[in-house]
């Protein structure tokens, strides 16, 4: 029974909401997306020129977060190699303030879970080597609806969290006035701008309105999607809407919102994005769910590999103070979180997919490709990249290297490559193309 009614709950929110985006959608005031130089303020502070780092709260603790997770999570980092090898923002998502503000406005640390304040918690963070990161919302609310939104408060609270030292900010979008998504945005923008703390801006409206056509104006990453789910597979909700509507898959390519996208679904839709995406500004297909024990070991490998190619950022979502070695082994892998973290800052493609058997591809610096093999299908199957497909000369030598086994595959192969794959696994190159 309870399971009917989470189901008939899933089910009844997602039509709902795509009913309201819809209807939305139809009253579009029709923005220009244009990027004018004097917008581009952000992307000229340094910050994020290539895919931001570290661990987030959400995926694995909800709600459930303290000043004790938090710091021994930011222990964890350092204990593990994590933080040496990148992994440096350690963001606190929802429910970390008082439900209401103080009595000048001001929002405010819960004092049953933060009690040393979040000032304390960004020096302890910062005294490790490391970043504090922090959410709010562009409503009056935020998704929870355990604490305070940023609407109408925008510069206020962007001056407090660069009091506290607060250097990476997630920003959701709910509760809101109906205003567009974009306005509200932006006026978080333009506040950050005005406190010249340099803080990365994430920018998470789900994709509604197309951000990777006009957020790169505003902030470093955008998310192109609804939340991610452990799951590699499409959510049952999604399948049992589409049965409901023939139309639905349609809708939901222009207006991609909210619950329980899994990994293969995700990908594709970030997928869409690529062409803008590059150094300081980046598609956000939402955080890793490396870990937390929804997937097989092949399908985190898929994930990591895919979001890395993908140049997403890489925010750890698992629990990393009772993290396991074959998630520490796939999370630390340097070889892959070198192809996200490349200077180049171009999102890696799909190129090919038939019946489940795809190629990803996606140039490096210094004239190098990354390929990534994926099988989403049921069965071990052979994969093929051509050099053609990559725009390489069949006749092109390559040294190709294998980023999971850590090892050459060869010192001078041409035309194609070809791999056997194991079901939701995925075999990872980097090629390194020779003079003929």
């Amino acid at each position: 029974m309870k399971m009917r009614l989470r189901a008939n709950f899933i089910l009844a929110t997602v039509v709902n909401l795509w009913m309201v985006h819809t209807v939305a959608g139809l009253s579009n005031i029709g923005i220009s997306h244009g990027r004018h130089a004097n917008s581009r303020f952000l992307l000229d502070n340094g910050v994020s020129r290539t895919p931001p780092m570290g661990w987030n709260s959400w995926n694995h603790f909800w709600c459930g977060i303290n000043e004790g997770v938090v710091m021994s999570t930011a222990d964890a980092l350092v204990s593990t190699g994590l933080a040496s090898l990148g992994y440096k923002y350690v963001n606190l998502d929802d429910c970390w303030a008082e439900s209401e503000r103080d009595e000048n406005g001001k929002l405010r640390g819960k004092a049953s879970t933060f009690p040393s304040g979040i000032k304390a918690l960004a020096d302890y963070v910062h005294a490790r080597g490391l970043k504090l990161g922090i959410y709010a919302d562009a409503g009056n609310r935020t998704c929870s609806n355990q604490m305070p939104g940023s609407l109408h408060h925008e510069y206020e609270d962007a001056k407090t969290f660069a009091e506290w030292g607060v250097d990476y900010i997630k920003y959701d979008n709910c509760y809101h006035d109906g205003t567009r998504n974009r306005e509200r945005y932006i006026a978080m923008g333009h506040a950050l701008q005005k406190i010249k703390r340099p803080i990365h801006f994430s920018l998470c409206e789900w994709g509604q309105e197309d951000p990777a056509k006009w957020a790169g104006a505003y902030g470093h990453s955008w998310r192109t999607t609804g939340d991610i789910n452990d799951t590699f597979a499409r959510s049952i909700a999604f399948h049992l809407c589409i049965d409901l509507h023939p139309n639905f898959m349609a809708t939901i390519e222009s207006f991609t919102f909210l619950l329980f996208f899994s990994v293969t679904w995700i990908a594709d839709l970030n997928n869409r994005w690529g062409r803008y995406a590059g150094p300081g500004r980046w598609n956000d297909p939402d955080m890793l769910e490396v870990g937390n024990g929804g997937m097989t070991m092949d399908e985190y490998r898929s994930h990591f590999s895919i979001w890395s190619l993908m140049k997403a950022p890489l925010l750890i979502g698992c629990d990393l103070r009772s993290v396991s070695n074959r998630t520490l082994r796939i999370l630390g892998n340097k070889e892959v979180i070198e192809v996200n973290q490349d200077s180049l800052g171009v999102q890696g493609r799909k190129l090919r997919s038939k019946d489940g058997l795809e190629v990803w591809a996606g140039p490096l610096s210094d004239n190098r490709v990354v390929v990534v093999l994926w099988n989403r299908s049921e069965l071990r199957a052979l994969i093929t990249a051509a050099w053609r497909d990559f725009g390489l000369s069949p006749n092109t030598p390559a040294i190709v290297r294998d980023l999971w086994k850590h090892k050459y595959v060869s010192m001078n192969k041409r035309d194609r490559l070809t791999a056997s794959v194991a079901p939701h696994a995925c075999k990872m190159y980097v090629l390194t193309p020779l003079q003929s």
